[in-house]
């Protein structure tokens, strides 16, 4: 098994096109976006490792904040695919994404609900 770097950006508000329902469909709801990106790193770091041996974590908040615009997601899921996908295309060291998403505007008395995604690098 070999080791793995964890990078980690949370509590991202992003709004996002997204809903099935005719109250949903016509404005950005507000979403909280988390994720945790496992890439392959190298054998040590030592204190002169250039940022070029790791992943900048402005890449992932980018890929979390740069979606479409214009296109509407019915499904939350499909917002936290295209953010995957995103970020496997755009290095080749991602292992695995774990997203998870919380829709802000559902809350009544501040519960999180929303969906956790994981994928792997097929």
């Amino acid at each position: 098994m070999s080791d793995l770097l964890q990078l980690q950006v949370h509590d991202l508000e992003v709004d996002v096109l997204t809903g099935i329902y005719s109250e949903e469909t016509h404005l950005p709801q507000p979403l909280r976006i988390s994720m945790n990106v496992d890439i392959d790193m190298p054998e040590r770091f030592e204190a002169d490792t250039p940022l070029s041996a790791s992943k900048s974590y402005i890449d992932l908040k980018q890929a979390a904040t740069a979606l479409p615009e214009g296109v509407h997601f019915k499904l939350i899921e499909a917002v936290a695919d295209y953010i995957c996908e995103t970020l496997f295309v755009s290095d080749r060291r991602v292992r695995r994404v774990e997203i998870k998403i919380v829709k802000l505007a559902i809350a009544e008395r501040g519960e999180s609900i929303g969906i956790t995604l994981v994928r792997h690098r097929r």
